[in-house]
């Protein structure tokens, strides 16, 4: 056997190095904390791992099912877990996101995914935007407490 055999060249230690990986969190870096924003470049997994490495709430909701403003609030409700008093309007989101929340204590953050809001008839644009103003007067809400809340958004 030659002595070459036993020498580990530079070139083949970097080879056998697997290339740095990005944190979840660093996904987000450039996003804002308290925003409200299309998904577009984003995947959900992605998404959630980057809350579980930063330790915030991820809440998730599909909406593809939803085809009015009943349903988009019922399945929020249901893949959210509000609690059974949350009265299923656009008020009542408002404040099952918020207040009851803030009173529980000290909080991480949050990132949500709201994915295929429905556009169709029965949840125009008029819904969808006033959807999305809960959601941005939530992330306001929690600016001003100094906590991230991220919230991503796809139509379907």
């Amino acid at each position: 056997m030659k002595r070459d055999d036993f020498v580990t060249t530079e070139r083949d230690t970097e080879m056998e190095t697997p290339l740095r990986r990005e944190t979840p969190e660093a996904a987000l870096k450039g996003v804002r904390t308290n925003i409200v924003q299309s998904i577009r470049a984003f995947r959900v997994q992605t998404l959630q791992d980057a809350a579980q490495s930063l330790g915030q709430h991820f809440l998730y909701a599909n909406l593809a099912n939803a085809q009015s403003k009943q349903d988009v609030l019922d399945m929020i409700a249901q893949q959210f877990m509000l609690p059974a008093h949350f009265g299923k309007n656009f008020d009542a989101l408002y404040d099952c996101m918020t207040d009851p929340v803030h009173k529980s204590g000290p909080q991480p953050g949050f990132i949500v995914v709201l994915e295929q809001i429905p556009a169709n008839a029965k949840f125009d644009k008029e819904a969808r935007e006033q959807l999305l103003d809960i959601f941005r007067d939530t992330a306001d809400y929690w600016g001003e407490r100094k906590i991230p809340f991220r919230c991503f958004y796809s139509f379907l």
